[in-house]
């Protein structure tokens, strides 16, 4: 019987600290591509220890999945670094979030109205 070397899910769910059932998200919308045995089990490899926390720091920085399957395809190195050829899309991001920024800061003003009172604070400064 020929031994599997690398990671079970299990394994790498427990260096991560991402559940299982996220890491098998992952590997649907493309950010990670395990390994198959001949059972069908999922075989990880070091490097996907750094791989699932470079797509914790995408998320957490507010990008789609499908952002960061483009940015791992280009990324080098640790850290999060990706190529500068990433740049222009970055750049798509962060105005499409100062976009959301704008259009979040018009629904509060407009909440912030609806309030009992906001509207004699009003008139009377």
């Amino acid at each position: 019987m020929a031994r599997i070397t690398g990671m079970r899910i299990g394994d790498l769910a427990a260096r991560t600290g991402v559940g299982v059932r996220l890491l098998r998200y992952y590997e649907e919308q493309g950010l990670l591509a395990p390994r198959r045995t001949a059972a069908g089990q999922r075989v990880y490899e070091p490097g996907d220890v750094e791989t699932v926390h470079r797509i914790r720091r995408l998320l957490e920085a507010g990008l789609g999945t499908k952002v960061i399957r483009t940015v791992l395809e280009c990324a080098c190195g640790g850290g999060g670094d990706v190529e500068p050829c990433l740049d222009p899309l970055l750049a798509r991001e962060l105005e499409r979030m100062d976009d959301e920024l704008a259009r979040l800061a018009r629904h509060r003003r407009a909440v912030a109205e609806l309030r009992p009172g906001a509207r004699a604070g009003a008139a009377a400064g």
